[in-house]
């Protein structure tokens, strides 16, 4: 009891002093950055419990039931796991408190947005209980992660086609020529890296004397669907462009970089396997960038009325600038009289909903999705349940980009934005 007392305070100590002092300064207007960032501080607490919590969890009787102790890796992963599930609880419980919001009017608007001290004493409390709950309940919730987790991958690929048709839009629109000689440069640019990035995978993966027919296929394969890409995208009877498809066949390319450098570092194949505790930090903090932006972005994405990240009741602006949403508005009395009664621009329960998720992948990405044989607790996200995740998400981008181009061809009958 004393070790969880223990563990209780530490968790406390590193979030609930930090959180309440700038919870005051917190406005209307900063709200969803607020949220991101009590996200990226879930983050920074996981990473430390996983380093400094295994002593304490070890003495703790409801967690260390065994017969016999696990070794050091199972308790790093259990502190992980403990912790994604408090945030996951706390983002889940938002997002059923959210739904139904349609307008400002709504009392629920303010929680949403106020109340932070509130909130974060809330948050710090669901993380600390985490440490009371017996193993099988974080054995249920480790198998639920890794459905969350590709569903958030999903996602995460949607908003990435949605950013670059966004982006693609946004230049054509402008109807310049030095626009034009923008997106080809851009789109020349990231074949470009496509292929050098495709080379250089080659010369790390594929080591002379080796067997390593797995990893060509990988990378051939990313070259093949880069180039495939370009072709669909130009074809005369597809409403494409060249530049979405060059980022994400660029965005293939790191998937499939980062797929082979989750392999075991004993793997013949890896050549980057001497460089092992560097390459699986610099693959962790460019995945935890990739997810916390990826929230982000999600959240300004739904203010748009053109993409399905809004809700039902927001209006159809034909492509005008959406209204602002709370978040966005100043203050004063005139200001918040035009804010009476206007719709939300963007749904507070997916928002939520989207941290719910990427709690889950956060946690998997930490534990290398739970894989017990990555061989040292000092490696992360390795192990070839890593490695095939990134493999099949490099697959299933490049078939939702095709299929975003087919598709208004083979369902005539539907409208798409």
């Amino acid at each position: 009891m004393w070790a969880a007392s223990c563990l209780a305070s530490c968790c406390a100590a590193s979030t609930c002093g930090l959180c309440t002092s700038v919870a005051s300064g917190i406005s209307r207007r900063s709200a969803r950055l607020a949220y991101c960032g009590l996200f990226g501080l879930s983050l920074i607490v996981s990473w430390i419990l996983r380093e400094v919590a295994a002593p304490l969890l070890m003495k703790i009787p409801w967690i260390n039931n065994f017969s016999h102790t696990p070794p050091k890796e199972w308790f790093q992963t259990d502190a992980v796991l403990r912790v994604s599930l408090g945030n996951f609880l706390f983002f889940t419980i938002f997002a059923l408190m959210m739904i139904g919001i349609k307008d400002q009017n709504d009392k629920r608007d303010s929680w949403h947005h106020g109340g932070w001290i509130a909130k974060i004493a809330v948050w710090a409390l669901l993380i600390i209980l985490m440490f009371f709950l017996p193993n099988v309940v974080v054995t249920i919730y480790e198998t639920m992660s890794k459905f969350g987790s590709g569903l958030f991958l999903l996602v995460q690929v949607i908003i990435l086609l949605d950013f670059t048709h966004s982006w693609n839009d946004a230049w054509v629109e402008k109807d310049e020529r030095k626009w034009y000689i923008a997106l080809l440069s851009v789109s020349v640019a990231c074949y470009i890296a496509t292929y050098a990035i495709s080379a250089v995978l080659f010369i790390w993966f594929n080591p002379s004397g080796h067997d390593c027919s797995l990893n060509v296929f990988f990378i051939v394969m990313t070259m093949v669907l880069a180039f495939a890409l370009a072709i669909i995208a130009l074809h005369p009877q597809v409403n494409g462009s060249l530049l979405p498809a060059s980022v994400i066949s660029v965005y293939c390319a790191y998937l499939c970089y980062s797929g082979l450098s989750s392999e075991p570092r004993d793997y013949a194949c890896n050549g980057l396997h001497k460089h092992a505790q560097g390459v699986s930090t610099g693959t962790l903090i460019l995945g935890m960038l990739t997810t916390v932006l990826s929230v982000l972005y999600s959240a300004i994405r739904a203010g748009s009325s053109t993409t399905f990240l809004s809700p039902p009741s927001s209006p159809k602006s034909g492509g005008k600038k959406p209204l602002l949403d709370s978040d966005e508005l100043e203050g004063g009395k005139e200001d918040k009289k035009e804010s009476e009664g206007q719709p939300i621009s963007y749904s507070y329960t997916f928002f939520h909903l989207i941290f719910a998720l990427a709690s889950m992948y956060s946690a998997m990405l930490l534990t290398g999705w739970c894989s017990s044989n990555s061989g040292s607790s000092e490696l992360i996200d390795v192990g070839w349940t890593t490695v095939w995740v990134r493999i099949c998400t490099e697959w299933i981008t490049a078939g939702l980009y095709v299929w975003s181009l087919i598709a208004p061809l083979i369902l005539r009958d539907r409208e798409f934005a």
